[in-house]
């Protein structure tokens, strides 16, 4: 297994939307094979650093990660940091910063499904958030969890049917994306602030799932990010088919940016993305990573 499989984009439940804890998944790890992984979690370290002791027990390398939610020109943009200092002033100061905002994001999305009439409160937000800063999808979830309970009648699409799965990301689209009933101006850092002063600071800029829906990046995007300081494409994606996979893999070499893989496993939130279900990934890419990496 000298360049087994490597899935650099993994949640634990230290994000809001993860089910597993960090020995969970290196255990999954070590069984299906993987040399190394990255708990990339929503916007908190909270894994690190019990999670490298773990790893070691494990035999499974762990490259300490986080992904980031930013803002790029009104879009949602995730960036993953390996190589992350998890322990570092700089790095903590940037979570702060993107913690204070995304509270406050998540207050106002609450707030404005109260007005539409849905039964949430802040508190059950809280509650049902592992202690971590609650995504939109999250909401959804808690909020359609709570309707399936109750019978309410406006959320019954986001349980049946084809959303029966994917209701959570349904009702985002419906309800959180720019001009729906509850969207609320995003609140996060300007990734164009974020790359450089965490490139400073040594981890290895990537930007995740650039095909995502929300995120929907192009090459002029790209080409401005890799000026910033970008270092990698998730080109290896749960969210990208074949052809987007081959277009971003031809971006990546174009820009002259690290392709990684990431399954952006979290669990039962989306299960149809299954632990190791991103394959291409190889040890290679790690190497390709850290050679990108500016010690501080």
């Amino acid at each position: 297994m000298s360049n087994g499989p490597v899935d650099l984009h993994i949640h634990s439940s230290k994000s809001s939307d993860g089910d597993f804890e960090p020995l969970q998944l290196l255990l999954q790890a070590r069984q299906s094979g993987f040399r190394a992984i990255a708990i990339s979690d929503h916007d908190t370290v909270d894994a690190y650093p019990e999670a490298i002791a773990l790893s070691l027990e494990a035999g499974v390398e762990l490259i300490p990660s986080v992904e980031l939610t930013t803002v790029f020109r009104d879009r949602e943009f995730h960036l993953l940091l390996p190589f992350v200092r998890f322990d570092s002033p700089v790095v903590k100061d940037i979570l702060r910063r993107i913690g204070a905002a995304r509270l406050e994001e998540a207050r106002a999305r609450v707030a404005r499904l109260r007005e539409l009439g849905f039964d949430i409160s802040w508190d059950e937000i809280v509650l049902r958030s592992n202690g971590s800063l609650p995504l939109g999808v999250t909401i959804a979830r808690i909020l359609i969890d709570k309707g399936r309970r109750e019978r309410t009648p406006a959320l019954v699409p986001y349980m049946t049917g084809k959303n029966e799965i994917f209701g959570p990301y349904a009702f985002y689209k419906d309800y959180f994306m720019e001009g729906r009933p509850a969207w609320v101006p995003r609140r996060s850092e300007n990734i164009l602030d974020l790359v450089p002063q965490a490139a400073a600071d040594g981890a290895v800029p990537v930007l995740a799932h650039p095909g995502a829906y929300f995120a929907r990046a192009a090459r002029a995007d790209l080409a401005e990010l890799k000026e910033a300081g970008l270092a990698g494409l998730e080109v290896y994606s749960s969210y990208h088919d074949r052809e987007q996979s081959r277009a971003f893999l031809a971006l990546a070499d174009e820009l002259d940016l690290v392709a990684p893989a990431g399954s952006d496993f979290h669990g039962s939130i989306k299960p149809h993305v299954a632990f190791g279900s991103v394959r291409e990934g190889d040890y290679g890419m790690v190497e390709a990573l850290r050679r990108r990496r500016r010690l501080p």
